[in-house]
């Protein structure tokens, strides 16, 4: 039963993906507000999740305010998926004319121009995706980590259609990081973004969120520190275009990558990764997705124990 369900997921979420290239995109998005609100609604635990991931973001709301930014971030999340399943049948010019970026921009290309990789650290905020295709049409080589996913034919299809955008991709599995690590060597002035706001293993570091412990990945600050290569925290965030939705895509300043000989540089690279990460989505919580745990107090101990310690056995 259970591989009987999984494949009736995997069939409709296809159809859905090819069903919406083909519907006006008000109407796509129409629909899949509706979809969100009766999310919000229905509350079940992914939604009580986001609830209190940003309860601790935001402890001044009240109420009805942090209720009301809840189905905004319902809506925010649900939207993702639109952009995702229509982005193949959409033209470049198309997404050059909805997405835009602000911040540090000028200084991430004049590292390319110089003939280096650059390291970006991403959260779920926005849509990465489409900010991924903007990199690719303009940026060149965008080489990124895709979480597994169950079953086994909803993965394969993200990572098609992500290859299919331009990007390259790897799986975030045993030996992933010493091949992010050789790509990195060969110099080529590639893009490396790889969302860390939430840790998928057993090397995640204890950090400051917006004034809570939280455990983010490891990868990107080590990665910086083990090569030296900038590292620029980015934000995304969706913004009203004419009758659709854009995004916008902020490149924060490189941080200071801490030296290779300190005992806490990946720890303290990447709380300054996480620094810039939360004063941004204090500033646009709703564009935040985050429906797992990621503070340090919210943990089931045992079960995160057990995690752990499996995720150091595949490593060994």
């Amino acid at each position: 039963m259970t591989r009987l369900r999984q494949r009736a997921t995997v069939l409709a979420f296809l159809l859905a993906w090819r069903a919406l290239r083909l519907l006006p995109a008000r109407l796509a998005y129409l629909l899949f507000g509706l979809a969100a609100d009766r999310t919000h609604r229905a509350d079940g635990p992914s939604v009580q999740r986001l609830r209190a991931n940003y309860a601790r973001v935001r402890p001044e709301l009240s109420a009805d305010e942090l209720e009301r930014l809840v189905a905004d971030g319902v809506r925010a999340s649900l939207r993702y998926y639109v952009e995702a399943f229509r982005l193949p049948a959409v033209s470049g010019e198309h997404v050059d004319s909805v997405v835009r970026f602000e911040g540090a921009m000028p200084q991430l290309k004049a590292d390319l121009l110089a003939g280096r990789p650059v390291l970006a650290f991403l959260g779920h905020t926005g849509n990465w995706d489409l900010a991924g295709v903007w990199c690719a049409r303009h940026l060149g080589t965008v080489v990124t980590v895709a979480e597994r996913l169950e079953p086994e034919e909803m993965f394969r299809a993200f990572l098609d259609y992500r290859e299919s955008l331009g990007m390259v991709i790897h799986p975030a599995e045993r030996g992933t990081f010493v091949r992010l690590r050789e790509q990195l060597a060969t110099g080529e002035p590639v893009v490396m973004p790889l969302l860390a706001d939430r840790d998928l293993s057993a090397s995640g570091v204890e950090v400051d969120l917006c004034g809570h412990r939280a455990r983010m990945a490891a990868g990107p600050a080590a990665l910086a520190v083990e090569t030296g290569l900038p590292l620029y925290p980015v934000t995304l965030r969706h913004e009203r275009v004419g009758g659709t939705w854009g995004m916008v895509v902020t490149v924060h300043d490189a941080v200071a990558v801490a030296p290779a000989s300190a005992p806490d540089a990946v720890a303290r690279t990447t709380q300054a990764c996480a620094n810039a990460f939360g004063s941004a989505i204090r500033e646009h919580t709703a564009d935040w997705h985050m429906m797992q745990r990621v503070f340090v107090d919210d943990l089931d101990p045992a079960l995160d124990a057990a995690r752990r310690e499996a995720s150091r056995r595949e490593v060994a």
